[in-house]
């Protein structure tokens, strides 16, 4: 295996530049901005992220969920606050997202607070989202153990039928969290490996810039 994955090119480029000296002030000004380029460059679901959390024991979980919104606030995904990623949150609530653009070369890390919310902004969520999605959000059994796919067929059967049956049904536990970051870096790779890191620290609402050594 060793041997395979040191034949794997990486960072191949060609990339695009990345000259810190001229950021913005604001990260999510710059984060929108390396979020079009992306989305320009032809980036397969660029707005995908992974959201990292960690259990009561400090043992981390990673997944990887759609953005849903940059607001004022921050990052905003929806979920379900009674499977696994909810019940960390609920517990620590504090998390990291991680978005990476390959064709580019580049990633972007947030730390921060997780908020949850419920009410109208989560049913907006929730009813705009197809049928299938809501009826497996209606099932409230994710990352609980599956006997077979069987049971699972005919529990999302009936799930769709509820949803047609009830179309303004909400999930009880469905929700819209927002990482309210207080840190967020942005890494342009080099195929030189003279990577360019750009790290924003939030303190008493302001935010400071600093270049971090690659």
């Amino acid at each position: 295996m060793r041997e395979l994955l040191r034949e794997l090119p990486s960072l191949a480029g060609p990339l695009p530049g990345f000259d810190p000296a001229g950021a913005p002030d604001d990260p999510f000004a710059l984060f929108t901005d390396w979020l079009r380029a992306a989305i320009e460059a032809g980036v397969r679901e660029p707005h995908a992220m992974t959201l990292s959390t960690v259990d009561g024991e400090g043992r981390p979980s990673a997944r990887v969920l759609i953005l849903k919104d940059l607001t004022a606030e921050g990052f905003q995904f929806a979920f379900g606050s009674a499977g696994r990623k909810g019940k960390e949150l609920a517990n620590t609530p504090w998390a990291a997202l991680t978005f990476y653009w390959a064709p580019l070369g580049r990633q972007v890390r947030v730390r921060g607070r997780a908020e949850s919310t419920g009410g109208d902004l989560g049913a907006r969520d929730f009813l705009a989202r197809s049928e299938t999605s809501r009826a497996v959000a209606l099932l409230g059994r994710q990352s609980t153990p599956l006997a077979d796919s069987a049971e699972l067929e005919t529990a999302l059967a009936a799930a769709r039928e509820r949803v047609r049956q009830e179309p303004g049904l909400v999930a009880p536990d469905w929700s819209v969290g927002t990482v309210v970051p207080d840190e967020i870096e942005f890494w342009q790779g080099n195929e030189q490996r003279r990577h360019v890191r750009l790290n924003y620290r939030r303190t008493a609402g302001t935010w400071t810039k600093e270049l971090l050594w690659p």
